[in-house]
Order: structure tokens, then C-alpha cells, then sequence
């Protein structure tokens, strides 16, 4: 939205002469007169205090004297539209075209009115046409992009803030929307010259350098980002979500206490909400502190009791301290929340499998590699646990998935050859413990603890050089 204040005004009114000017408006009676020069420097004060009530009035008393002020009923236009008025406010753009057709700021204005609207396409059509008056007029330019972006366009959005930025290179408006748009459409580092851009020219916007520290965090640069956040918050102390990214920033970094601090503030601030309290849990329990964590995952799922990872968070806390049994049973409540969570059902395979309940872990396991086929280490243990459940050929067909997923995995051929040897398949067995001598021959002594009975015999004992 355009400025409201009058080109063709001289310079600012001294402020006390305008004090002086509005109170004797505010006082005037019937016999009172102020010439349009008056009134349009009292509507803009009225404007810059944000009493566009007020500034209407103004107005309507100079267009009641002046109807045919285009200027008058252009900004008249823009008062309502921010009055949520923009019925009458395109009616009012309207009168000003009407005396003045070629006016690029009210074709402008009008078009930011038909884009609240969500009548994009005419929004569009009016920026067109203001730019046909004026090719490079910016405003025009960056409130086209700002409608493209609003349509999910936003390819078509960058070419045309960048083609704003070329028109004037210190609209910081236009930068701060090309980091935005580069932002959604993953392009980090630009998105981090756009926002570097913005700050040049406003250095206190904070909801900049919070955006550049969302997007460093993302590229990884947690450093970078967390001085990002801190220089939100230098400008806006109060500002909740810069301390709660900080905090996963530090995190991050394995800079567990600070972060904890900064969700800390968090709380502060908004009194805590259930992803919070969760992130003060995840730091202590991967600071080792279990009954600080157990709190606040249970204050997490005091908040939401849907909360699928407290419930894992606490069970996790639970096996780290040997209560297994109590452990599942959380698992258990995080699946009934999320079932498709592989990482829920390995913990709970893995605590099930601790406590000797191999039917249950068998489920476990084999739920995992359903939805995440591609976890080696999940078949690995899916295998140990059918061959501990004496299932061998169902453990041999695990271990030969887990080695075509990771052929050079010498523990998994070793681990292939015990299930061999328990089916009664000694030569094949033998196959298998050549080839994790191949690929690990440091480990030998450990292999032939595994299976004492296959390297008994002498003939397999000279094969697999054991003697030499």
C-alpha cells in the first residue's frame, strides 16, 4: 500500500504547527475553514496514527469541496480498504480513474484492494496495466509478485521481485519476499543472500533474521543460525519461536543445557506447550538425566495426549534405566498413535527381545522391516531372534536379505553360518564362514567361539587356516 501523505506538500509540517492545526480542527465549529493543503496534511496525520476513521472524514470533507480530486478519492480508497471497507473502496478507485485514467498508483492500489479480495487475476491485470504506464515503477512490480506468491506461483513470483530489485536495489521489501519464495522452493543459499539483502537495508526487521536462521538451520549451519536467532531476539527479547528454534539449533550442536535454557524462555513466555516441554525431555534424556526427562515428556503429554513421540521418549528413559516391562508398555502407547513408526516398534522389538518374550519381538521386528524393508540392521535382528527362537529357516532367510542389503557384513555371514550348521548344512555353513574370514580376517578368534561345533573338525579347521 502506498504512503498516504501528498507529493506536491513542500516538506513535513512542523510538528507544532500541525498540533496546533489538528486541535483547531478537532475544536472547529461551523464558521471554521481549512483550505485542502490543511486537510490533506490533517488526513495524513490522522493516517500515520493508524485513525483511518478519523482521516475519513477529513477526506470526505475535501472531496465534498473538491469532487474532483482524483488524489482525494484515491486515498480515500486506500482508507477504506484498510478499514476492510473494499467494496466501497474499489468504488472509490473507480471515481479517481475515472478523472484521471492514467494514475499508475491508483491502478496500484486498486490492485492490492481486488488482491485482498482474493481476485487475483484481476489484481494482476491492474498491476499490468500500471506497468504499461510505467515499465519499471516498483511497487507495481513487487505487489505483482506479492500476488503470484499468494497463488502458489512462485517461480513466477522471484522473476518478478527480481525484476523489482533491478528497477530498485534497495527495496527491502522485495528482498525480504525473495527470501521468502527461495525459501519455499528450497534454493537455501539464495534465500540467505535475499534475507543478508533485506537486513542491509533494515537491520532490525527481526522476523528476517529469525527467516535467515530457519533457513541455516535447515542447511545445517546451526552456528550461523543460532547467531541468526540471537540477533531476532537482541531486537524482540519477547520473541517465543526464536527462542524455541535457538534451541533446537543448539541442540543440534549437542549443546544440550543452553538449549534447555531457551526452551526454558519458551515456557516463560507462552507457558509451554507440548512439542516444549518434549524438546526440554529429549535433552535430557540424551544428556543422561532420566528424571528430569521423565517430567517433561510426561508434562508434554499432559498438554496432548497424542503425542506419539513423549510417549516413545518416556519409554526410551524407562529401558535406559532396566524397567522393560514398563518400557513396552509405552511403546505400546506410541503405536496405538502411530503405528507406521518403524523406530517404535524396533525399541519395543528390542525391550521385548531383553525381557525373553521372542514371540512378541519376533511380531516387533518383523513389523519394522514391513515398513522400512531397507533397514539392514532390523533384518539382523529380526535373524538372531527367529535363530534364538529356533526358526532357522525363516533366521536364514532374514540373514540372506540383511547380506543382499549389506554383502560386506562379516558378523551376518557368521551369524548365516550358525543357522546352516543348526539345519544341518555344514558345507554351506563352511561357505559361509569363508566369507567372513574374506572380508574380516582379524576376527577370527571371535568367530570360533561363535560356533565351536563347525570348527572341530580338523578338515574345516585346515580350510579356513585356523591352525596355520
Amino acid at each position: 500500500m502506498f504512503e498516504f501523505g501528498y507529493d506536491d506538500q513542500e516538506d513535513f509540517p512542523n510538528e507544532s504547527r500541525l498540533a496546533d492545526l489538528v486541535s483547531a480542527y478537532e475544536s472547529q465549529d461551523s464558521s471554521s475553514y481549512f483550505d485542502s493543503d490543511a486537510l490533506e496534511e490533517i488526513a495524513s496525520f490522522y493516517f500515520d496514527q493508524a485513525r483511518f476513521d478519523a482521516a475519513l472524514l477529513v477526506i470526505d470533507q475535501l472531496i465534498e469541496t473538491y469532487p474532483f480530486s482524483s488524489d482525494a478519492w484515491m486515498r480515500r480508497g486506500i482508507l477504506l480498504n484498510n478499514l476492510g471497507n473494499h467494496a466501497d473502496a474499489l468504488e472509490a478507485y473507480d471515481r479517481s480513474l475515472a478523472l484521471n485514467p492514467v494514475d499508475p498508483e491508483t491502478i496500484v492500489n486498486r490492485g492490492i484492494t481486488l488482491d485482498t479480495l482474493n481476485r487475483s487475476d484481476e489484481a494482476l491485470e491492474a498491476y499490468e496495466a500500471a506497468l504499461s504506464l510505467d515499465p519499471i515503477h516498483d511497487d507495481a512490480l513487487f505487489n505483482k509478485g506479492v500476488t503470484l506468491e499468494r497463488m502458489e506461483r512462485l517461480e513466477d513470483a522471484v522473476q518478478i521481485f527480481r525484476q523489482c530489485v533491478d528497477t530498485n536495489e534497495n527495496h527491502p521489501e522485495a528482498w525480504y519476499e525473495l527470501g521468502y519464495c527461495y525459501d519455499r522452493l528450497g534454493m537455501d543459499a539464495q534465500s540467505v543472500e535475499a534475507y543478508d539483502r533485506h537486513i542491509d537495508e533494515d537491520p532490525y526487521s527481526c522476523d528476517a533474521w529469525y527467516n535467515r536462521g530457519i533457513v541455516l538451520n535447515r542447511m545445517k549451519r546451526f552456528e550461523d543460525a543460532v547467531w541468526s536467532y540471537d540477533m531476532a531476539i537482541a531486537i524482540k527479547d519477547d520473541f517465543a519461536s526464536a527462542h524455541y528454534n535457538k534451541g533446537n539449533a543448539l541442540a543440534n550442536m549437542n549443546r544440550l543445557r543452553p538449549a534447555v535454557l531457551s526452551y526454558n524462555r519458551v515456557i516463560e513466555l507462552e507457558g509451554g506447550d507440548a512439542a516444549t516441554y518434549y524438546n526440554v525431555g529429549l535433552a535430557y534424556e540424551e544428556l543422561g538425566e532420566y528424571e528430569d526427562a521423565i517430567h517433561y515428556f510426561k508434562k508434554a503429554l499432559e498438554e496432548d495426549r497424542t503425542y506419539a513421540e513423549a510417549w516413545y521418549g518416556l519409554g526410551c528413559c524407562y529401558d535406559a534405566r532396566e524397567r522393560h516391562e514398563e518400557a513396552i508398555a509405552l511403546y505400546k502407547r506410541a503405536i496405538g498413535v502411530s503405528p507406521d513408526v518403524a523406530e517404535f516398534w524396533y525399541a519395543k522389538a528390542d525391550s521385548e527381545s531383553v525381557v525373553g518374550d521372542l514371540k512378541d519381538a519376533i511380531v516387533s521386528y518383523g513389523t519394522v522391516v514391513k515398513i522400512d524393508p531397507e533397514n539392514r540392521d532390523a533384518w539382523l535382528d529380526y535373524a538372531e531372534t527367529l535363530y534364538k527362537a529356533e526358526r532357522m529357516e525363516e533366521a536364514l532367510e532374514a540373514y540372506r536379505t540383511a547380506l543382499s542389503l549389506k554383502p560386506d557384513c562379516a558378523g551376518a555371514y557368521v551369524q548365516q553360518a550358525k543357522a546352516l550348521l543348526a539345519l544341518g548344512r555344514p558345507e554351506e555353513s563352511l561357505r559361509s564362514l569363508k566369507m567372513a574370514f574374506v572380508i574380516d580376517p582379524k576376527k577370527k578368534d571371535e568367530w570360533q567361539k561363535a560356533c565351536p561345533d563347525l570348527l572341530t573338525d580338523m578338515q574345516v579347521r585346515r580350510e579356513l587356516g585356523l591352525d596355520s
